[in-house]
């Protein structure tokens, strides 16, 4: 059991969470990358909540089971595209923010491959979903058993 019902407690802010998940659901980006970059963040988070509930929302987008299975290991793995391997760059260097932030580098891949407003909505999807990730894991949210 969560330790605090955030919706009960906070409903505004919290209301405001769920409204920008739904802007960054009508964007441009492609539903099946923003759900591995969810997973991706949510690992590095160890958000056991949102692993869960974003493999499964990854699944109903398409997306392949390996796939799924590898993406912790996305740099070795030969399954994912160059434009998502550079968002799943960005994804790991704006959730780990070193002393110097995004590299560069990790920005250019980004810009490489995706337009301005797509690499707007995965700026944005990365920021909230670590926010999410923060909410869940602090509140010991658990995932539904199936």
């Amino acid at each position: 059991m969560p330790r605090l019902d955030l919706m009960a407690a906070a409903a505004g802010p919290y209301k405001a969470f769920l409204q920008a998940n739904a802007a960054i659901a009508e964007g441009p980006l492609d539903h099946r990358l923003w759900k591995l970059v969810e997973l991706r963040v949510s690992q590095l988070n160890g958000c056991v909540f949102c692993i869960d509930m974003h493999s499964h929302d990854a699944l109903e987008h398409g997306e392949e089971i390996d796939r799924l299975l590898q993406v912790a290991a996305w740099r070795e793995s030969e399954l994912f595209t160059e434009a998502e391997r550079a968002a799943l760059g960005y994804a790991e260097a704006a959730t780990r923010l070193g002393g110097h932030g995004v590299p560069d580098e990790v920005w250019d891949a980004v810009t490489e491959h995706f337009s301005p407003e797509e690499a707007g909505h995965l700026v944005a999807a990365v920021a909230l979903i670590n926010a999410f990730n923060r909410i869940a894991v602090p509140l010991q949210k658990k995932p539904p058993r199936r």
